[in-house]
């Protein structure tokens, strides 16, 4: 048993989110494929068996307390690293949602890769920079959601995934304790979204987070996404 699957129920219950065996059971495979391919390259720093469960599947699953992800909704998972929130997403909508995953690094998909083929999901692997994948037109605001869970700030995140997301859709940012809304505001404005809600809570270890959510009213000018070094030098 890699994962604690007591545990796991337990916590997703708590957040309103309800795990059937089968999903118990590929979100423990999930975690053993991480674990095993962490101790060939780097993947996460995470890797103790209840700290998996805690701050990378509940954290990830949390969205699904505070938004209402239909079936077969679009998803672009922006950043993803090792798939988080895309493939938690998945398992609890046992394999019902269209998700893309996009990170610039190809060792990282071809992680996703192998863990979707493990757990028998699918999704749609993207390996280009967000900024470079805004721009093209079979990406540009074709998705329902937008997700990212990452260290950048609120203005760059936006920047990097709101281009995404179609007229009506969200851009859901996943942050940690601190306020960066007031310094994102022109940003958002700017890129053509709306804040929905600003929710703080707490992981069941105690630690802080932020979920944003943005809803896409307008549609984002041409020349969004700039280019990295400008998004990052010169913030909106």
């Amino acid at each position: 048993m890699i994962i604690n699957r007591d545990l796991l129920e337990k916590y997703a219950r708590e957040i309103e989110v309800e795990l059937d065996n089968n999903a118990i059971s590929r979100f423990e495979v999930y975690a053993g494929e991480l674990i095993g391919t962490n101790r060939k390259y780097n993947l996460t720093a995470i890797t103790d068996p209840d700290e998996i469960v805690v701050k990378h599947f509940i954290d990830s699953l949390i969205i699904l307390k505070y938004f209402d992800l239909d079936y077969k909704t679009k998803i672009i998972d922006i950043g993803s690293g090792a798939g988080f929130p895309g493939i938690p997403l998945l398992i609890a909508k046992d394999n019902q949602l269209k998700v893309t995953f996009l990170d610039s690094v190809r060792k990282k998909l071809l992680f996703i890769e192998n863990a979707l083929r493990s757990t028998g999901m699918e999704g749609e692997l993207l390996c280009m920079r967000a900024e470079d994948a805004g721009k093209k037109e079979e990406y540009r605001e074709k998705f329902d959601v937008a997700t990212a869970r990452a260290v950048a700030s609120m203005s760059a995140l936006c920047e990097y995934c709101l281009p995404f997301v179609k007229l009506g859709g969200y851009f859901i940012a996943l942050k940690g304790s601190g306020d960066e809304l007031s310094s994102a505001e022109n940003a958002i404005k700017t890129l053509g979204g709306e804040i929905e809600s600003n929710v703080s809570y707490k992981l069941p270890n105690g630690d802080s987070r932020t979920m944003v959510i943005i809803k896409k009213i307008s549609q984002t000018p041409t020349e969004y996404p700039r280019k990295a070094k400008k998004i990052t030098t010169k913030p909106l």
